[in-house]
C-alpha cells in the first residue's frame, strides 16, 4: 500500500549536480513514489544565489538558510551536494540531530572525517549513503558495502578520475604533451579552471580512502593515501610505456597484505599492461576493477561525473533511504571492525620503470646494476640508447623484478650519486600483471 504522507527532502546545493536531482525528482515522481512505497516531496532547496534563475523550481523553495532548512523538524532526508568540509560537516551534523537521514556525494568529507559522520548517524538512528561520492553513476559503495559483505576483497585498482583519465588517454592516442592534452580537457569542459584536485590526485586519494575503508572493513583517511599526481608524465613515458606493451593510467590501489595484517592505499601514474581490461578505459570514463577470494575479478565501468551521471547515483541512494523509512529501519552503517593499519608506501611492493640519463662508455651498466643488486632490487630487463645528438650520453631504460618501494627508493638516492648518470628522467611503477 502506498503511504500518503509525502517524504520531504532538503537539497543542499543547486549547481550542475543538483539542478539535475530536483529535475529527476520532478519529472520521476510517479516512478519514484512506486519504488519507495511513499511520494517525495522535495520541501527546500538552499542556495548561495538566490537570485539566479533556476529552470523547474518553485523560487518558493529556495533559500539562502541552509542551517534553518535542515533544523526544521519536518525533513525526512539531507541532500548534500555542495562539497567541501565546512559548511557541509556541520549541516550533515545538523540533519542528523534534527532526525533526517542524509545522501551525501561529498568524498573530500567522507575521506577526512567518515567515522564521525558514520557515528552521528548512529546516535540518532538515521542513513547516511554516499554512492555518488566515490565514482559517479558507477555502483561501487552499494556491491562493496552489501553484494560483497560475504567475501573477502584482497584488491581494489581502479580509474576513479575522468579528468586525468581523459588527459593520459590524449597523450597516448595523439602523441600530445601533458601541457597540451591538460589544455584540450579545458576546452572541452572536463578540467576546471584550477584542475590541481584532479591533476595532482587529491579527488582520486580521497575516492580510494572512501573504498579501502569500505573493502577491507577498517578505517582509512585520505591523510593515509599515498598520492602522486600526474604533472610529470612525459611523452617519452608514454612511448616507453608502449614499447613494453603497456600504457599508462592514473590509479587508486588499495590492497590488503600478504598475511592480512595490514593494508595500502596509493594514487599514482602507473604503466598497465594493454591486455589488463583498465587499459582500454578511454577518454573521460572510470572503472574499478575489484579481486576477491570467492567472486574472483569483477569491473566496474562507466561515466564516472558529470551533473546526470552523478543525479542518478545520488537518486538511487535517495531511494535506498526513503525506502528504509517506509519500512522504520535503516541500512547498513560503518563496518571497521577489522581495525586494520594503514602501512606506509615504503612498504608497498611492486615493479619499476626507471629511465636513466648516463654517460655513453664502456662499464655504465655494469655500475647501475650493481647500485640495484646492493639494494635488493633485481633487474629484469635493460634497455640502452645512444643519443642521436650526440654529446656522450645515452639513454638507460630498466624495469625491475618486484620489490619493496623503500628499496626503490634507496636504489634511486645511490644513483644520482654516481658520476656515470647525468640525471633520473623518470620513475613509474609497473602494475596490473
Amino acid at each position: 500500500m502506498m503511504r500518503t504522507r509525502p517524504l520531504k527532502v532538503a537539497l543542499l546545493g543547486c549547481g550542475v549536480v543538483g539542478s539535475e536531482v530536483a529535475r529527476i525528482m520532478t519529472t520521476h515522481a510517479d516512478d519514484l513514489a512506486a519504488r519507495i512505497g511513499a511520494p517525495v516531496e522535495l520541501a527546500g532547496v538552499a542556495v548561495r544565489r538566490p537570485s539566479k534563475v533556476r529552470e523547474g523550481i518553485d523560487p518558493a523553495l529556495i533559500t539562502t538558510d541552509a542551517t534553518a532548512l535542515v533544523k526544521r523538524g519536518d525533513i525526512d532526508v539531507v541532500i548534500e551536494v555542495i562539497g567541501g568540509i565546512e559548511p557541509a560537516r556541520a549541516l550533515i551534523t545538523t540533519a542528523f540531530e534534527h532526525g533526517a537521514s542524509v545522501v551525501s556525494a561529498n568524498k573530500a568529507l567522507l575521506a577526512e572525517d567518515g567515522a564521525a559522520l558514520h557515528a552521528a548517524a548512529e546516535e540518532h538512528g538515521r542513513d547516511l549513503y554516499y554512492e555518488a561520492a566515490v565514482a559517479g553513476a558507477i555502483p561501487l559503495v552499494r556491491p562493496l558495502r552489501e553484494s560483497l559483505a560475504g567475501d573477502k576483497v584482497n584488491r581494489v585498482l581502479g580509474i576513479v578520475n575522468g579528468t586525468t583519465n581523459f588527459i593520459l588517454d590524449k597523450m597516448d592516442t595523439s602523441g600530445a604533451g601533458y601541457s597540451e592534452a591538460l589544455d584540450e580537457a579545458t576546452a572541452l569542459g572536463y578540467a576546471e579552471a584550477d584542475p590541481t584536485a584532479d591533476v595532482e590526485g587529491f579527488d582520486a586519494a580521497a575516492k580510494a580512502a572512501i573504498l579501502a575503508g569500505i573493502a577491507f572493513h577498517t578505517r582509512v583517511r585520505i591523510g593515509d593515501v599515498h598520492r602522486e599526481g600526474l604533472t610529470e608524465v612525459t611523452a617519452a613515458d608514454i612511448a616507453s610505456a608502449k614499447r613494453m606493451g603497456c600504457t599508462v593510467k592514473l590509479l587508486a590501489i588499495c590492497e590488503r597484505a600478504a598475511d592480512g595484517k595490514s593494508v595500502t592505499a596509493r594514487v599514482h601514474p602507473a604503466m598497465i599492461p594493454l591486455t589488463h581490461p583498465l587499459a582500454s578505459v578511454r577518454e573521460a570514463y572510470n572503472a574499478v576493477f575489484i579481486e576477491a577470494e570467492a567472486a574472483g575479478q569483477l569491473m566496474f565501468y562507466g561515466p564516472g561525473a558529470g551533473g546526470a551521471p552523478t543525479a542518478s547515483a545520488v537518486l538511487g541512494d535517495l531511494v535506498a533511504v526513503c525506502r528504509n523509512l517506509v519500512a522504520e529501519t535503516t541500512g547498513p552503517g560503518e563496518s571497521a571492525y577489522t581495525q586494520l593499519p594503514v602501512s606506509s608506501m615504503g612498504e608497498v611492493v611492486t615493479r619499476y620503470h626507471i629511465s636513466l640519463d648516463v654517460a655513453d662508455k664502456p662499464g655504465v651498466l655494469a655500475q647501475v646494476a650493481t647500485v640495484f643488486a646492493e639494494h635488493g632490487v633485481s633487474i629484469d630487463t635493460v634497455r640502452q640508447q645512444s643519443r642521436q645528438d650526440g654529446g656522450g650520453e645515452a639513454s638507460l631504460v630498466v624495469v625491475t623484478h618486484r620489490a619493496p618501494d623503500a628499496a626503490l627508493s634507496g636504489t634511486v638516492e645511490a644513483l644520482r650519486k654516481l658520476d656515470t648518470v647525468r640525471g633520473v628522467a623518470s620513475i613509474m611503477r609497473v602494475e596490473g600483471e
